[in-house]
């Protein structure tokens, strides 16, 4: 395993103008670098309920609150890996499990609805076998939290395809201060594969970045400075919560719109047609 299973940390959001962004990106320079990845895609398959219970909580911005996603770094191909991931926050703390698999075997968990680990340990034709046996007792953990997950909440599915393009940045010094800065950020309710095309329902104004710091412990004096001078102040932003407030208002007009036509056509039987009125 190369890669880091789990985060506990503040992360703090911001919506800023592609000018701010290139005066914050150049404030940086002395202190941070683009990571190895670059500017990647990143695709997101959120997993609710029927109802989208997890996504009305996120909303409601309770003190404590919990979603599960499948992620990928590119366009995945059936061997390639993603990521499965818990993530919770309470009292302002994010705090992420997540395991790597390869696709197929996500794909196989969901369509036969049996235990991630239990899909975490076989090992059938075409996976890779010394990956996926060799499993850490830290992995067999998350897995287990997985699978507490999706039998605490009933008919969990994936619900919502998310995407968007990331540039991160980490901190030269060591610590673990990370500037992530995302756009065309992207949603639809249908189409739920990380294989697909990207597309959907637009969540930012034209212009606009969503700005998050990354930190365990205290964002550095430059960047507050930064912020203070620019006058740049946090803000509440989820990507899913935001979706999915979207989606309901679009479907309320539809059904508004549905509703005016049935009236206006039975006034029209009723009245026999309309007047015309000079």
């Amino acid at each position: 395993m190369n890669y880091q299973n789990f985060f506990k940390r503040y992360e703090i959001k911001y919506l800023i103008t592609e000018s701010r962004k290139e005066k914050i990106v150049s404030a940086m320079e002395p202190y941070m670098r683009l990571d190895d990845y670059g500017r990647t895609t990143i695709r997101n398959l959120y997993m609710d309920t029927d109802s989208f219970l997890l996504a009305r909580r996120s909303i409601e911005k309770p003190c404590y609150k919990e979603k599960l996603r499948i992620r990928s770094y590119k366009k995945p191909e059936a061997e390639d890996d993603v990521f499965v991931e818990i993530k919770k926050k309470f009292e302002s703390i994010v705090y992420k499990r997540r395991i790597e698999m390869q696709k197929f075997q996500v794909d196989r968990w969901l369509d036969e609805g049996t235990g991630i680990l239990e899909q975490k340990l076989s090992c059938k034709e075409g996976c890779r076998e010394q990956k996926n046996w060799n499993i850490d007792a830290i992995s067999a953990q998350i897995c287990k939290e997985i699978d507490y997950f999706t039998g605490h909440y009933e008919n969990l599915h994936p619900a919502v395809f998310l995407s968007y393009d990331r540039e991160a940045y980490y901190a030269t010094d060591g610590s673990d201060f990370r500037v992530t800065f995302d756009e065309n950020i992207l949603a639809r309710d249908d189409e739920l594969r990380l294989n697909g095309d990207i597309g959907g329902m637009k969540l930012l104004d034209e212009g606009f970045f969503l700005m998050e710091l990354k930190t365990a412990g205290a964002i550095p004096l430059w960047m507050t400075r930064l912020l203070t001078d620019e006058k740049i102040y946090p803000t509440s932003f989820s990507k899913y919560g935001t979706f999915y407030q979207k989606a309901m208002c679009k479907n309320e007009m539809v059904s508004f719109a549905k509703a005016a036509v049935g009236s206006l056509k039975g006034a029209i039987c009723m009245n026999g047609g309309i007047k015309k009125y000079a």
